[in-house]
């Protein structure tokens, strides 16, 4: 059947864009940081150190990760709106306990980095998988508009928190918590809310279903992915492009999630070293730069995906991942300056968005669109191993300087960068898979 007696699609995604700017939430963890990291000697009310910090940060990744491949099996059982549904209560519920709670290292990392990170899992896949059955003619550019919400979030809830109206972290008190446990209870309640919204529409189409004029690509054997032929999870598990892929999104992922992490933390340490900011103002020019990445990162995800419907999904991702590389090995020097950093980060987020508009419409060309909610999972796995690693290695060697100098960013952006451009190579030898 063609569109007749069905829901207009562009619905879908504006329930897509609406869940997605509740799960970006995660991406605004920086704008934390700088309070939870305060010595309690120095008047700060926890005194995490900086691992501690990406501790909370990567548990929510990881959580993130492995929990959506449980969800992509169970929208395809019971259907996306259900899952949908459980993902925006349990994201709201685990940011609303991290207020109550999260006075400690071990309450935040359960209530913002796992049951928060569970709920961002459950409701992540349902609009990928949706939008990819409503627009098969469109799947680049779909996928990228669909998860475009997550990186746009990032700036709104920042902004919120940190400046907007005089930032939510240095204005309200709710319950009497403080500013970092107000916020969070404020943001569980948004996120409960407009996640269920969001749902509504987050139904598949009728079997048959195709858009007017569009007819499906048909195997040719031309060795171009099209995604013409449909793999099961077992089956995509035992092609070798499944796990280069996977050490692509591992790769590129690893930058991105570094970047965000630590983008506030390195900005200050820069600008006050290179002379180019006092500490007051270091701090706002690096809040700046966090709030133009995530901009950037939700535009990064829609213009990837519609260039890759135009000149291929492999390309794309060669470029990318090529891109990245070469200026996560520049960062270093383009964040002892203002100007500098804020372009490094527009850069960086613009690049680390395409992962998640190219990576699953490459899930979708290769292995098929019918099981792209389940094999997108398994391919996200990449985001949890990498949320571990960036982050973590940023934190490791942040700690281990001596008198924080500012020197000790150098090796985890060198590291990113390699990887990154690894993740380049393997992307010039991805071919078509074929059934064992």
């Amino acid at each position: 059947m063609s569109n007749q007696d069905t829901m207009n699609r562009w619905f879908v995604v504006v329930g897509a864009v609406l869940i997605q700017l509740c799960l970006g939430a995660i991406y605004a963890w920086s704008v934390f940081t700088k309070k939870i990291t305060l010595a309690i000697a120095d008047g700060g009310l926890y005194g995490f150190s900086a691992t501690q910090a990406a501790w909370v940060f990567s548990a929510g990744l990881a959580t993130f990760a492995v929990v959506m491949v449980l969800a992509g099996r169970l929208q395809a059982k019971v259907g996306p709106r259900p899952i949908a549904v459980a993902g925006g209560i349990v994201l709201g519920i685990g940011y609303m306990l991290g207020g109550f709670l999260g006075r400690s290292f071990a309450a935040q990392l359960l209530c913002i980095g796992v049951i928060g990170g569970a709920g961002i899992g459950l409701a992540y896949v349902v609009p990928i998988a949706v939008g990819v059955k409503w627009f098969p003619d469109k799947k680049g550019m779909i996928t990228g508009l669909a998860v475009a919400g997550f990186g746009f979030g990032a700036t709104l809830w920042v902004k919120l928190a940190g400046s907007w109206f005089g930032g939510l972290l240095n204005t309200t008190h709710i319950f009497g918590l403080p500013g970092v446990q107000s916020v969070f209870f404020i943001y569980g309640v948004v996120f409960l809310v407009f996640v269920l919204l969001g749902s509504i529409v987050m139904v598949n189409p009728p079997a048959g279903y195709k858009p007017k004029g569009w007819n499906p690509p048909e195997a040719t054997g031309s060795g171009k992915a099209t995604g013409a032929v449909d793999l099961t999870s077992s089956e995509m598990l035992k092609t070798p492009q499944y796990y280069m892929l996977l050490l692509m999104f591992i790769g590129s992922g690893l930058a991105g999630l570094m970047v965000i992490y630590c983008i506030r933390l390195f900005g200050i340490d820069a600008l006050q070293a290179s002379g180019a900011a006092k500490a007051a103002a270091a701090g706002t020019i690096a809040g700046t730069a966090m709030a133009w990445y995530a901009i950037l990162n939700g535009l990064g995800r829609i213009v990837w995906g519609t260039v890759s419907d135009k000149i291929g999904r492999k390309f794309s991702l060669f470029l990318m991942c090529l891109f990245q590389g070469i200026i996560m090995l520049l960062f270093f020097k383009l964040g002892a300056t203002p100007l500098g950093l804020i372009i490094g980060a527009c850069l960086i987020g613009f690049n680390f968005g395409g992962n998640f508009a190219l990576f699953p419409a490459a899930t979708a060309d290769f292995f098929g669109n019918k099981n792209v909610g389940t094999n997108y999972g398994w391919v996200f796995l990449a985001y949890g191993v990498a949320g571990i690693a960036g982050p973590q290695v940023a934190g490791h060697f942040k700690d281990a300087a001596q008198g924080g100098d500012v020197s000790a960013w150098i090796t985890p952006f060198i590291i990113a960068g390699i990887s990154c451009l690894i993740a380049a190579g393997l992307a010039l030898m991805l071919k078509t898979p074929k059934r064992s």
